[in-house]
């Protein structure tokens, strides 16, 4: 059987923690900061775990992590 394949998009964007979840970083951080509060724009930067109705998915995408 052939080797699968990793999607080379979800292994920049995901890492995995030593409990094995998925980590992310959050999204809206990019543009239009200026209409976005302090409090708000400081707590993009932390990173989360990954929702479990996704993970599965992500597994399936990831084989090798």
């Amino acid at each position: 059987m052939p080797k699968m394949k990793t999607s080379r998009a979800a292994a920049k964007r995901f890492k995995v923690t030593g409990t094995g979840k998925l980590k992310r970083n959050k999204a809206y951080k990019r543009h239009i900061l200026t209409k976005k509060t302090t409090k708000n724009k400081r707590n993009l930067r932390k990173a989360a775990m990954t929702d479990a109705a996704n993970v599965k998915t992500m597994k399936k995408i990831l084989p090798y992590l």
